[in-house]
């Protein structure tokens, strides 16, 4: 889950798309090449460019004031120059970005005033229609940070009485978009009792022999903790990262350099890859899964007992390319070091560091099995999932394992809520206008028209959601924009409700590693240093080929074997 431009968690964490493309860590001392040992310390790593600080000369004795002494005045003559006086640096810009800016206004003026309305749609549709288009591009293009463009969209319909203030506002009151909050929350409590470093670590003690097993292993560990912590970018940077980082330094693998393919590039690229594949496994993995079911309801698709059957639908390609993957990569992508016998006992020794199991980790395991189980009974017991995502919350906080200004200092969260309740509201108010609607009729149509079955208009339709994404730097954002149309058109195009429902729904988590800027886990990944910017689109592409062929040939026949079609 992912602010919207990357998400990342606000611990230590600050990402910018310049500093991502720029950025490569200093090297590491030897001495500092071992798996960290703090165990207290669990602050997620800040890719910030380096401050350039100005050093000021300062006298070399320390001087007195002396009331009576008189000033001393040093005449300085003036000399002629022929140099022109320094110039002054010009205004750094302020407010939004004009060329975006005007961009994504115009585009919304476009197709308010220029293109002409549809006879089935109403006045107030197209026009919230408009103002839904420029919002999405200027998520796109970022004239200004998201939180504060959407805003401006809101405000827009509201001011235009496009929308009455109660219904810009109502998505505010969305479960889902509180249980991603929250969410945020969880994610927080695994990296600050050091929960989530812990487990990682004994897979690397477990596994960590030679470097396909130490990828198995770290690959395994995401899976395990993933459906208790959901958040892609809270497990990439606050577990997985440090731990790739230490090792990859131990043995000579150093970011912004050639030795980086030793063994840094592979590890990055394969915990990069494999964890769409441990998201898309659980419901309660990633935010935007959560966020699928509940626009999915809205448009009528109801997906009973919600988390197992995300589950058993998900497990067998899930699982199937969480195995394939390290070894694919191993073959296309390979490390220069075959063996890690040192790993082992570096995290050996970081374990006896770190000591025995905290109480607080206690807490948080307990309170994680109790979220994880009312998640998955809720529906038999009626405890919705924020419901029991709240009942968690309230025990970390009642014991102490966070604190309210863990909570007040997880700005992604609170940015994540503003800027998400107002696309959310956007869009299920276009869908109550009929614009989804209309849209999917027309796609439909189109469709027909090719004579195509509805498996084969799966196909397309899946193949579009999939590659639009490269236009987005968000996968929850994604889903905020085109869930609904999407899902609307599969069921205009004659695709069973709760197959199309979850094939979108995987499909989110799978692009999510495309690109550099693709995600929230992708900003972490990349901006380590380990991997050149050509080889994660090279790769993404390859592995994104790789898992359609999977989810779409043994994904289709575990989904008849189910019945969802």
């Amino acid at each position: 889950m992912e602010s919207f431009a990357l998400h990342s968690l606000s611990t230590s964490t600050s990402f910018s798309r310049s500093s991502l493309l720029h950025h490569r860590p200093r090297p590491i001392s030897r001495s500092q090449l071992s798996l960290p040992l703090n165990p207290t310390s669990r602050s997620i790593p800040s890719f910030k460019s380096p401050i350039i600080s100005q050093v000021f000369p300062f006298p070399s004795k320390a001087s007195t004031f002396n009331p009576f002494s008189k000033p001393r005045v040093t005449h300085t003559p003036i000399q002629a120059s022929s140099s022109p006086p320094p110039s002054k640096s010009p205004p750094v810009l302020q407010g939004a970005k004009p060329v975006p800016f005007i961009i994504s206004i115009c585009i919304g003026l476009i197709v308010r005033f220029l293109v002409p309305k549809p006879v089935e749609v109403t006045p107030q549709a197209w026009q919230l229609l408009s103002i839904f288009l420029s919002t999405i591009a200027g998520l796109v293009l970022s004239p200004l940070p998201v939180g504060a463009w959407a805003f401006l969209g809101l405000t827009t319909s509201v001011v235009t009485k496009t929308l009455s203030f109660t219904a810009a506002f109502s998505a505010f009151t969305n479960e889902v978009i509180w249980l991603i909050v929250i969410s945020f929350f969880f994610a927080r409590g695994f990296v600050k009792t050091g929960l989530g470093d812990r487990i990682a670590t004994y897979f690397v003690k477990w596994m960590g022999k030679s470097t396909l097993g130490l990828s198995y292993g770290l690959t395994f560990s995401e899976m395990l903790i993933a459906p208790a912590m959901p958040s892609t970018t809270a497990r990439a940077g606050g577990v997985f990262l440090p731990i790739i980082k230490s090792l990859s330094l131990s043995a000579g693998s150093e970011p912004g350099n050639p030795s980086a393919k030793k063994l840094g590039a592979y590890l990055v690229q394969n915990q990069f890859q494999s964890a769409g594949n441990s998201s898309a496994l659980f419901l309660t993995a990633a935010a935007q899964n959560l966020l699928c079911i509940k626009l999915a309801e809205e448009l009528g698709v109801i997906v009973s007992n919600p988390w197992v059957t995300w589950f058993k639908a998900a497990s067998v390609p899930a699982l199937i390319c969480l195995l394939a993957t390290p070894l694919i990569l191993y073959k296309i992508y390979p490390p220069e070091i075959k063996d890690t016998p040192e790993a082992p006992a570096l995290a050996a020794k970081k374990l006896e560091s770190m000591g025995p199991v905290t109480q607080n980790e206690w807490i948080m395991i307990a309170t994680m099995l109790l979220a994880v189980s009312l998640w998955i009974f809720g529906d038999t017991i009626g405890i919705a999932s924020a419901v029991a995502a709240m009942i968690g919350l309230s025990i970390l906080l009642v014991l102490g394992v966070l604190d309210w200004n863990d909570c007040l200092n997880e700005k992604s969260a609170w940015d994540t809520l503003a800027w998400f309740a107002i696309l959310v509201g956007m869009a299920s108010q276009l869908t109550n206008l009929g614009i989804v609607s209309w849209m999917s009729d027309c796609v439909a149509n189109v469709l027909r028209s090719f004579s195509l079955s509805w498996p084969a208009a799966l196909a397309v339709l899946q193949a579009a959601y999939f590659f639009i994404h490269y236009l987005f730097a968000s996968q929850t954002g994604h889903v905020g924009a085109l869930y609904s149309a999407f899902l609307a058109m599969h069921r205009a195009a004659g695709v069973p409700g709760v197959l199309a429902a979850l094939a979108l729904g995987y499909n989110t988590n799978l692009f999510g590693a495309i690109t550099h800027y693709s995600s929230g886990q992708a900003a972490v990944y990349y901006g380590a240093g380990y991997v050149d910017l050509p080889d994660i689109f090279k790769t993404g592409f390859i592995m994104a080929v790789i898992n359609a062929v999977i989810w779409g040939g043994v994904g289709s026949v575990w989904w008849k074997f189910l019945g969802l079609y």
